[in-house]
């Protein structure tokens, strides 16, 4: 059986991924009152995650029904151009192909992307909280970043987007619910520890507060 997992977390304040000065003579007083009286920009991210239960395998590429899921992410991601260290995919099956572990893809509408893959890899001994500002600055050029992320026995993906585009996830992935493929949409800001996470190991029967399974009948 598939567990299918789509977490989020909306209404992220862009602001945190600023880079802080640590001498409060250099900054600019002007700049900051001008910055506090605009609206405070927001960010939404969604970590799509799996495990395949008669396996005890866990990634999302593991899932019997993976090249489903990549025909629903192709809809869901319809009319971005990905960008890659070996240059441009219109696919995102073939983009996550050419990518490795802890590097990022660029998804634009543009024919080129305005920002820079280099300043947004991450490695084993970082993690995407060390990009702040350079993720900071392609969000609010309207771009999305999708990390290939390690899983125990493959990989999942971590897409940070300015846009809340839950929506468009949500839909064609319900269309994959069967008795071989359960979808749960977990509010991230609710499963912070490693036990909840994985729910299914231990309490797939009654998930913790913030996992809500998806049904054929479920509507937003």
């Amino acid at each position: 059986m598939d567990i299918f997992k789509l977490i989020y977390e909306h209404d992220l304040r862009m602001d945190d991924l600023r880079g802080r000065h640590t001498d409060r003579d250099s900054q600019d007083l002007t700049q900051s009152i001008e910055e506090f009286m605009r609206p405070d920009p927001t960010y939404s991210r969604f970590y799509l995650s799996g495990s395949r239960l008669d396996l005890n395998h866990f990634g999302l590429d593991t899932l019997d029904g993976y090249p489903a899921v990549l025909d629903k992410l192709r809809q869901a991601l319809s009319g971005y151009r990905f960008f890659t260290e070996k240059g441009e995919s219109t696919d995102i099956g073939e983009a996550l192909k050419e990518t490795d572990i802890w590097q990022a893809i660029l998804l634009t509408r543009e024919s080129q992307p305005k920002s820079s893959l280099d300043s947004l890899h991450i490695d084993s001994g970082s993690n995407v909280g060390h990009r702040k500002t350079p993720l900071r600055e392609t969000l609010m050029r309207d771009e999305l970043v999708l990390y290939k992320e390690k899983a125990h026995q493959g990989f999942d993906l971590h897409l940070f987007s300015k846009e809340n585009i839950y929506r468009d996830f949500f839909f064609p992935l319900k269309e994959l619910v069967s008795d071989r493929f359960r979808f749960f949409s977990i509010n991230g800001k609710r499963v912070r520890t490693e036990r909840k996470f994985y729910f299914e190991t231990w309490t797939l029967q009654r998930p913790p507060h913030g996992v809500e399974e998806v049904f054929d009948e479920t509507v937003l």
